[in-house]
């Protein structure tokens, strides 16, 4: 998990308990998983017996991070980046402890509370003073912004970023003896701005360290944490139990033999054991199996991961009616997004309708009644993942969750009919 250090960290962190912390943007109300890898970082710090501090980025928040985009991003008001940084802190919380009373439980702060009443002159006085123009343009990320091909420059207010992120370590080496600022390794130049800040402001004798992580690319080289749909998101509202593990499950082996590492807390014996068995017989998928169980329960909760369980084995064929009747309509609706849908009125169906009228003329799920027939006959039918002959009467009785009835042709192609 480690990318790079400054010197003496390692030191530093066998010395004594230290208090390190992850700058985490509140820009939504949900962590997503590419938020993971920080967190990560600062549940080993705790289980290590420091102090983690998780730095909710309300004020640099209201500006954006220059690092790895191509342009600004939108600005939010303070009542919107609160109710984010209270949602977000309910999530951290399935990670991190912060109730224990220990001397290492962990704290979450917000760069807002101590920026906001910080006047622009104090802040060019007290802090701009300490770093050159050519020191801040010589980082990565801003020397990308002003040379890039396709880039529309860079406005102050994202120039001054790192001067602000600066602040905040500073601040937390003051005022909670924050020794340690970690991060992806794409903020390498904004963490060691705030330890040169640190030395200037504070005098050369003053020591901060730096960590950061690798950037998690898929194997494919395309962007973790991204489906098609979007950010795979730790809310349940955003992204389903079932969508967040099958994201995990869904994983190619190489990426897989790389995540078990970074997102459990198995011990190298385990993991070691895990990926020998999944070389021998990847089919089974033991290894994407076990990576998905472990971070669907730590988000969500077993429950979750055994209704994605079960929900998984009604799409790939084991799953039974009874499971299917006891799923509610948010896990039935994800299970299902894929699969073509139709829709019928309530009041045709309250009324009774034939089962070949249903799957032919209503739905259009059969080109014809004679189709239809032929493969009730063979065996190829089931409605709710039970197979039923053609005299069959529709009626509210069938309905799933009163609204729904699942058809299945032949062994894969389902078809949701909502009825409303």
């Amino acid at each position: 998990m480690i990318h790079d250090m400054t010197s003496g960290t390692e030191e530093q962190l066998n010395k004594e308990m230290t208090a390190g912390y992850v700058g985490i943007d509140p820009t939504a109300d949900s962590l997503h998983i590419g938020h993971l890898v920080g967190v990560m970082m600062l549940k080993h710090l705790q289980i290590a017996g420091h102090k983690p501090i998780a730095l909710i980025g309300g004020a640099t928040g209201m500006i954006g991070d220059p690092s790895g985009k191509a342009q600004e991003r939108n600005l939010l008001d303070e009542k919107t980046l609160r109710h984010n940084q209270e949602a977000i802190k309910k999530q951290l919380a399935q990670f991190l402890d912060f109730e224990s009373g220990s001397e290492n439980e962990a704290i979450l702060v917000n760069n807002y509370d101590w920026m906001k009443d910080y006047t622009f002159l104090d802040f060019i006085r007290d802090i701009g003073k300490h770093l050159t123009v050519n020191y801040m343009m010589a980082k990565d990320s801003v020397k990308k912004r002003i040379s890039g091909e396709n880039s529309e420059g860079m406005s102050f207010t994202e120039f001054s970023y790192q001067l602000v992120q600066g602040y905040d370590f500073l601040y937390l080496y003051e005022h909670e003896n924050c020794k340690l600022q970690m991060g992806g390794s794409d903020q390498w130049g904004n963490i060691t701005t705030g330890i040169e800040l640190i030395r200037r402001k504070l005098g050369s004798e003053e020591q901060a360290f730096a960590l950061t992580c690798p950037l998690i690319t898929k194997a494919d080289g395309s962007k973790f944490g991204k489906t098609e749909s979007g950010n795979v998101w730790l809310d349940p509202e955003k992204t389903s139990p079932y969508e967040f593990y099958q994201f995990w499950l869904n994983t190619s082996d190489e990426d897989a033999e790389k995540y078990i590492k970074i997102f459990t807390l198995f011990s190298r014996e385990e993991i070691e054991d895990l990926i020998k068995k999944h070389r021998e017989a990847p089919h089974f998928r033991e290894l994407q199996k076990a990576l998905a169980k472990y971070i669907t329960i730590r988000v969500h909760s077993e429950e979750a991961y055994n209704a994605a369980i079960e929900a998984s084995q009604i799409l790939f064929g084991k799953g039974t009616t009874e499971m299917l009747k006891k799923m509610d309509e948010k896990m039935l609706l994800s299970v299902f997004k894929g699969v073509p849908q139709s829709k019928l009125s309530r009041t045709e169906f309250e009324a009774g309708i034939g089962l070949l009228d249903f799957l032919a003329g209503k739905t259009g799920i059969f080109k014809s009644n004679g189709e239809a027939r032929r493969m009730i006959k063979d065996g190829g039918v089931s409605i709710n993942k039970q197979k039923i002959n053609e005299n069959h009467q529709l009626g509210v009785s069938d309905l799933l969750n009163n609204k729904y009835i699942l058809v299945q042709k032949g062994k894969k192609n389902y078809f949701l009919v909502t009825v409303e």
